[in-house]
Formats: C-alpha cells, sequence, structure tokens
C-alpha cells in the first residue's frame, strides 16, 4: 500500500524547520488531519534514536 508515494518501510529523509534533516522510516498514515482538518500527517521513526512521531506528509522525502 502507498500514501502519497510512500510505502510502509521506505527509508525517507525527514526536513526539520532548522532546514536540517534525520534519516527515518516511513510507518503509514497520520489519522488526525483528517479528521480536525490539520495538513496530512505521516507516522515515521527516526533512524537516530528510534522514536517514533507525527510529522506532516509535505516534510518527508524519499531516501536514495
Amino acid at each position: 500500500m502507498t500514501i502519497d508515494g510512500f510505502e510502509k518501510g521506505q527509508r525517507i529523509w525527514v526536513h526539520q524547520g532548522d532546514g536540517s534533516t534525520r534519516p527515518a522510516i516511513f510507518v503509514g498514515e497520520g489519522d488526525n488531519s483528517t479528521f480536525f482538518g490539520g495538513p496530512p500527517l505521516c507516522y515515521v521513526v527516526m533512524e537516530d534514536t528510534k522514536e517514533s512521531g507525527e510529522v506532516q506528509l509535505d516534510q518527508v522525502t524519499a531516501r536514495d
């Protein structure tokens, strides 16, 4: 299953507000954005800390 071109387990970059990027793994689509009318969200696991979280989908790009 793909969500905006991303697949579960795909290696991605999460772009931070300060311009830096962090390596992460795409887990799936966030479900709160549709209900509350916010931007599309997705769940990720940061590779460097193994911390999971929810980020805006437009902060995510694929890694080669």
